[in-house]
């Protein structure tokens, strides 16, 4: 339970920064990167949670991982909408869930060989969770540079080739 009540605090913390930062006169680019930042930073002390020798540390480490990475799909899911035409918005969306669902599925058998492999040591399935979030902004920053909303041209402004 305390888990999950700090995750809740995490996602609402996380979109009240960006939202701050923008009325403080950031742009949105600079403000949800921020954010992301902020969020992905914080799930790095999750990485010494299998190091803990008592388990209230250790759910410590695991609710803040769990705030910053409510916080951090917030602003991912507000990205969508600040990029993305309002018609595309349900589809960029549900074909990112998917796209998290299919690599959730491989995720969990990735680590299952790990654990094997490494007789039950769980540093390198943490290593990954607290690194992943840093990679994926670093992605998202190659794809994105600047958040700016993205045009969709209908195929109705396209000259039509004369086929005479």
């Amino acid at each position: 339970m305390t888990i999950f009540l700090v995750a809740a605090f995490g996602g609402i913390s996380g979109g009240w920064l960006s939202s701050t930062m923008i009325r403080r006169g950031w742009s949105v680019n600079a403000a949800r990167k921020t954010a992301l930042l902020v969020c992905a930073l914080s799930v790095l002390p999750v990485f010494a949670t299998p190091l803990l020798a008592t388990h209230w540390p250790a759910v410590a480490l695991v609710a803040l991982a769990a705030a910053a990475h409510c916080g951090y799909a917030a602003n991912l899911y507000t990205l969508v909408s600040d990029t993305v035409p309002r018609q595309a918005v349900s589809s960029v969306v549900g074909i990112g869930g998917m796209a998290g669902s299919i690599a959730g599925m491989f995720f969990a058998q990735i680590v299952s060989r790990i654990l094997d492999f490494t007789n039950n040591n769980y540093l390198v399935p943490f290593g990954l969770c607290a690194t992943v979030y840093l990679v994926a902004l670093g992605i998202i920053h190659l794809l994105l540079p600047r958040l700016e909303p993205m045009v969709i041209r209908s195929t109705a402004d396209e000259p039509r080739p004369n086929l005479i």
